[in-house]
């Protein structure tokens, strides 16, 4: 641990000074699997997600936002990810796909492959899952809460949240382990499927659930000073009327130390 903040690496590294602010902007690694094992399935899902990346990305392309701005990269990205998926034959055994995406490129997946099942241009039902490595799957403090710095990380709350809410709004299973990726006793892990089956009850669980699992985690990363995840809990504040989350606010760290040593 680096000697001037024992709540950093000494060095910087992948997990604390890159992917916790990306995680904090919502975005991580959702999947999916076509349950039907065609080639065929997989790629009308791409083609789905391509859509809707692509619509996202216009609209966030034309506000002037500080969330905006950080978003737009990271769906370039994904666009041009999935627009060659196919081409680099990455698929081995399960007709599955993984992208990084927010809360609302996710909800807007689930309910559009749902209707493709419920019409038949999906000739399966899809499952939808994501990584540990994610937004709010996982407290592990030397890897995906590692920028949360307000001590927190040190708790295994989120996780336990995660699953806990995610099963109150609809996922077809949860489950809560340890040390995935980083070894028994250093994580705690929260994970779901999401089973769209083309009905009218899975479409309203995508919406439920989704978000929160993906804002439960942002929410976190905010309260904890994350600027990355304040801007994005701001735009979906102004986007989302029906989005409740007691916001943070920012304390001097210099009123703090006063107010302690004061009672010292």
């Amino acid at each position: 641990m680096s000697v001037e903040d024992p709540t950093k690496f000494r060095y910087p590294s992948y997990v604390e000074d890159i992917m916790g602010d990306i995680f904090s902007l919502g975005f991580g690694p959702f999947r999916w699997v076509c349950t039907s094992g065609l080639p065929e399935d997989l790629a009308i899902t791409d083609q789905i997600a391509l859509e809707v990346m692509t619509k996202l990305r216009s609209r966030l392309s034309a506000e002037d936002s500080p969330y905006s701005a950080l978003a737009v990269p990271q769906l370039d990205d994904n666009i041009l990810w999935i627009e060659e998926a196919d081409q680099h034959k990455l698929v081995v055994g399960s007709q599955s796909r993984i992208l990084y995406a927010n809360a609302e490129v996710r909800a807007h997946l689930g309910v559009a492959f749902n209707e493709a099942v419920e019409d038949g241009r999906l000739q399966s039902p899809v499952v939808l899952s994501r990584d540990h490595h994610d937004v709010s799957g996982t407290d592990a403090p030397w890897r995906e809460t590692s920028n949360v710095s307000d001590g927190s990380k040190f708790t295994a709350d989120m996780a336990i949240h995660n699953v806990i809410g995610d099963s109150f709004r609809g996922a077809t299973s949860v489950s809560i382990h340890n040390g995935g990726g980083t070894g028994w006793g250093e994580s705690t892990n929260g994970g779901f499927l999401l089973v769209l089956d083309g009905s009218p009850d899975a479409t309203r669980r995508v919406k439920d659930m989704l978000h929160f699992d993906v804002f439960n985690g942002v929410a976190r990363r905010a309260w904890a000073g994350n600027d990355n995840a304040a801007k994005y809990v701001g735009d979906e504040q102004h986007h989302n009327a029906t989005f409740q989350l007691t916001n943070a606010h920012r304390v001097c760290d210099g009123i703090l130390d006063d107010a302690l040593a004061a009672d010292e």
